[in-house]
């Protein structure tokens, strides 16, 4: 069969798309920008693609980005393929007509929600674009308001699809993010969204009526399960606490409060919002203002789910991925990495967040008492100097990279551990080698002294200090020298060679 023929390229792009390239590729200098914990570093798998939301990786390495109807890009799906093992995207295709955030792969199918509406490609293993038109899963989903991204995530066993449903308001106040205007009670969002809901992902045609699985939620735009099947979600915590109610907060407190959250989602979970907020200080949950709270009291908050950890205020969680890959260090299996879109309300303290963080878990609990780490810095420049950045979508691909997605300049990186350098590693190489051969010396001694003549000649014509036979026996093993030019004999043991 030619190579030129028709079938014989079909069968080589099969090929090239059947696997990820097997190394890792080398980084961009300066990690294109990034601050990353040693030993790790980054490519820009992709560039000024628009509004790069959430992303799904394929058993391939292939990239399916959710893209948002902003910043001159187009909306949809776009398809990213590296074919060379560089880490940057060589093919790229594009699908869909409307803008969404969440995104999600199950078997033969890919998921997007746009604002209003979950959709179902039909997808072939190995290929960038869909067979055919979607099919709608879930339409009339709640659009206005403040919070309208619909994030996805698909259980373990693809039965079942989990949608965030954001609120509408702030803080369900009579007249949303006004001076001292009072909550009402009870808050009428909570019918049919701030929380999240669950769809048969099979199904068609479906609306949220009698679907929601958790409430209690303001906007749960990070959604993810864990390695063992848990169903976790971040919180965007409330704004305004000292413009909104000046005389309970300065606005210096409100800009550290309150918390951004990681919950552990079960069926059944009321999370509190509107009625609570998270203090960070206090450690626990407070009764908002707008139901009579006076910034310390409990009242029917002490009732609700707790988060699992709390972060600072407004840092605002958008990403959510959990590690399962094996090639990051052991630490970090299980562990979960969030990605902060950053703050736009922390006046008159400096804007924070615009970072990525581990979360270490143990048991399938957040370990350490809910510590958490930078992993990537650097997205963003409170001076202004230089891109900026705001990290949001978060996935692991196949040979346990991380992939980290930027709305404000569309971009894409490919995080993972560095290669070494050649120096570096020939250096591993030499000491691995020493190593070896040490373990295959045998020791020898000289033998004793005999007071036979004829032994002493034997000896003496055998053993002699001077003869090849005593060097070959004694001399350090050339593999384990320095690595040169010349090439090395392999290891063996020294009776194999003498």
């Amino acid at each position: 069969m030619s190579w030129k023929t028709p079938a014989a390229l079909a069968l080589v792009a099969a090929l090239l798309s059947a696997y990820p390239p097997p190394r890792l590729p080398a980084c961009d200098p300066d990690n294109a920008g990034l601050t990353l914990p040693a030993g790790f570093c980054a490519v820009v798998a992709a560039d000024q693609v628009g509004a790069p939301r959430h992303l799904a990786v394929a058993p391939n390495g292939d990239l399916f980005v959710a893209l948002e109807t902003r910043r001159g890009g187009p909306p949809g799906v776009l398809a990213l393929r590296d074919t060379t093992g560089d880490g940057k995207a060589d093919v790229v295709a594009h699908f869909g007509t409307a803008g969404g955030t969440g995104i999600a792969l199950g078997k033969g199918v890919l998921y997007f929600a746009t604002r209003s509406t979950v959709l179902r490609y039909a997808m072939r293993g190995g290929q960038l674009t869909p067979l055919g038109e979607p099919q709608v899963v879930a339409r009339d989903l709640p659009s206005d308001g403040n919070h309208t991204a619909k994030s996805l995530a698909l259980s373990p066993d693809g039965r079942t699809l989990f949608v965030n449903f954001g609120s509408a308001s702030n803080s369900c106040q009579v007249a949303d993010r006004m001076l001292e205007s009072p909550g009402r009670d009870p808050c009428p969002e909570l019918a049919y969204r701030s929380g999240i809901w669950r769809f048969d992902a099979d199904k068609t045609n479906q609306t949220g009526a009698g679907g929601r699985y958790a409430t209690g939620i303001r906007n749960a735009v990070g959604l993810a399960f864990a390695p063992d099947g848990q169903l976790w979600a971040t919180q965007h915590g409330r704004d305004q606490l000292g413009q909104n109610w000046p005389k309970l907060f300065t606005l210096e407190q409100s800009a550290e409060r309150p918390s951004e959250e990681l919950l552990r989602v079960n069926e059944g979970d009321d999370f509190g919002w509107p009625y609570c907020y998270h203090d960070g200080a206090l450690g626990h949950l407070v009764l908002a203002p707008e139901y009579g709270g006076d910034g310390k009291q409990a009242g029917v908050c002490a009732r609700k789910e707790e988060p699992a950890v709390a972060f600072p205020a407004h840092w605002a969680p958008d990403g959510l991925a959990f590690y399962a890959g094996t090639q990051f260090p052991a630490r970090y299996a299980g562990g979960a990495f969030i990605a902060f879109h950053g703050s736009w309300n922390r006046a008159p303290l400096p804007q924070a967040g615009f970072r990525v963080v581990f979360v270490p878990f143990k048991d399938g609990a957040p370990a350490g008492g809910g510590a958490y780490e930078t992993f990537a810095d650097g997205f963003w420049h409170e001076d202004g100097a230089g891109p900026q950045h705001r990290p949001v979508g978060l996935a692991v691909g196949p040979d346990g990279s991380l992939y980290i997605t930027d709305d404000a300049a569309g971009r894409i990186w490919r995080s993972n551990r560095a290669r070494p350098s050649p120096s570096s590693a020939r250096r591993a190489a030499t000491r691995a080698r020493s190593a070896s051969c040490r373990g295959s010396i045998v020791s020898r001694r000289r033998p004793a002294a005999s007071t036979s003549s004829s032994s002493s000649r034997r000896r003496s014509r055998t053993w002699s200090a001077g003869s090849a036979r005593w060097r070959a026996r004694w001399r350090r093993p050339a593999c384990c020298g320095s690595l040169g030019p010349r090439k090395r004999p392999a290891c063996r043991p020294i009776s194999a060679r003498t």
